[in-house]
């Protein structure tokens, strides 16, 4: 259907500042989601426009009309126009038509002026208002789909800490693409804040399963993605908590420098509330113990327990939230690089009101991962003592823990215990060498049975 005159679709297009294929293209994919909830059917959401076709459409190239899913979604983003008229010339007289297209000066009404006279261009002029009052309230975007949202996102940050982390994975990215969709539609300003902050938390929650599953690179991709979430919602919260999750990677990846780094930049952001400026802190205390910096690390402390008394309630809970346990691990494992027989003692008394912490949740709550590695300094710390045999207590309970629920940090936290062990004295006692013995087979189980976030 070729013609010498701009169609209405031609011209609608540009008036709305469509012109861009890829433009058009989300317009298209949004009013298709829009149509399928509307009226259905649900396979409707995912139709899709090719630039070629859209090309077409704006030459009016066209033989017939276009199909029947398409004829749908175009009337729906242009109603109250019928699609048979979009591919025609606009029924209004020359003049406009001409007008439109070669005016030369400023006002690009001056062509209507010859259309429109007296309540007809009042009237014509009040259409477009609400046109356009339509398009601006129109949103793909209920107030029952943000709750959703919100409840998938608060029930994943809950349960992650003793769900199986590949099982998990999977859902993440499901409601992750799903949010990002979402954004690719048309929403309220302050529905556009909310849905960035949830793709955020997602790719924040990817981010923390890439790296328990010991995937580094992409655990880093997705931290940068959800920092710049952070960034789009202007959330300090989540822009410090990834702050802090790019410092823990860098922490267990040995570059206790950059975690230092990383987590000074995080303490730039004030959380609008919670305890994500404590776990910078925390972090970078453990860092600095790392570099031996022995100052830095209790100063660090310090702040860690300032900030504790001036912490409010996190508003997700879970992964997402720093309890007191976590604090005292991070305290204990630091005390333990910086030595000595005073840092052991101290190291000993927090880790053990760290594990006691934790294993006072309710069922179904307790931190696994974060449990097995407060155990680990406790193991540290009384084989340190001599301790051997209340070593042994705490890595066995590990080793079964990990064997249900991989995770890369306890993971590495068993190797360097066992090179320990190993350099002891009592290594080579009958008990020591039990328990290198279980430490081996364990490894070797996990690298023959169970993939990393298996079952538990």
């Amino acid at each position: 259907m070729e013609g010498s005159s701009p169609t209405l679709f031609s011209l609608l297009i540009q008036q709305r500042g469509w012109t861009d294929p890829h433009v058009f293209a989300r317009r298209y994919a949004s009013a298709a989601r829009e149509l399928s909830v509307a009226e259905g059917p649900p396979s409707l959401a995912t139709a899709r426009v090719e630039v070629r076709q859209f090309n077409r459409w704006l030459r009016g190239d066209l033989k017939g009309q276009p199909r029947r899913e398409s004829r749908r979604i175009l009337e729906h983003l242009f109603r109250p126009t019928p699609v048979d008229a979009l591919f025609r010339p606009p029924a209004l007289p020359p003049s406009v038509t001409a007008g439109s297209a070669s005016s030369t000066g400023d006002d690009d009404t001056a062509g209507m002026d010859h259309a429109f006279t007296g309540e007809d261009m009042v009237m014509a002029a009040a259409e477009e208002s609400a046109d356009f009052a339509a398009r601006v309230e129109g949103t793909n975007v209920g107030p029952a789909t943000l709750e959703q949202l919100e409840a998938d996102i608060r029930r994943i940050v809950s349960t992650y800490p003793n769900r199986p982390v590949q099982s998990l994975f999977a859902e993440v990215r499901r409601l992750r693409n799903r949010t990002f969709e979402l954004l690719e539609g048309h929403q309220r300003p302050d529905q556009t804040v909310d849905l960035y902050l949830a793709a955020g938390t997602l790719c924040g929650v990817l981010a923390n399963a890439s790296f328990d599953l010991g995937r580094y690179e992409a655990a880093e991709t997705q931290a940068r993605t959800a920092f710049l979430c952070g960034e789009a919602a202007g959330h300090n919260g989540l822009r410090a908590w990834v702050r802090g999750l790019q410092a823990l990677m860098a922490y267990w990846d040995g570059r206790p420098e950059t975690a230092v780094r990383l987590a000074e930049a995080g303490s730039q952001y004030v959380p609008e509330h919670g305890t994500a400026a404590i776990r910078l802190a925390s972090i970078k205390a453990r860092s600095h113990g790392q570099l031996q910096q022995s100052s830095e690390a209790l100063a660090a402390l310090l702040e860690a327990d300032r900030l504790r008394d001036q912490a409010s309630e996190d508003v997700l809970p879970g992964m997402m939230a720093f309890p007191l346990g976590k604090q005292l691990y991070c305290a204990s494992t630091t005390r333990l690089w910086l030595g000595g027989s005073a840092g052991l003692d101290d190291a000993e008394a927090m880790a053990e009101q760290a594990v006691a912490d934790f294993r006072s949740a309710p069922d179904g709550q307790v931190r696994l991962g974060e449990l097995s590695l407060a155990r680990m300094d406790l193991a540290v710390a009384r084989m340190g003592r001599g301790d051997l045999e209340g070593a042994a207590i705490e890595v066995h309970e590990v080793i079964q823990v990990n064997g249900q629920r991989r995770i890369e940090s306890v993971r590495k936290r068993l190797g360097q215990f066992g090179r320990q062990l190993s350099a002891h004295p009592g290594g080579h006692s009958p008990m020591g060498i039990g328990l290198r013995e279980a430490l081996i087979s364990h490894q070797e189980r996990l690298a023959r049975e169970l993939p990393p976030g298996g079952p538990v």
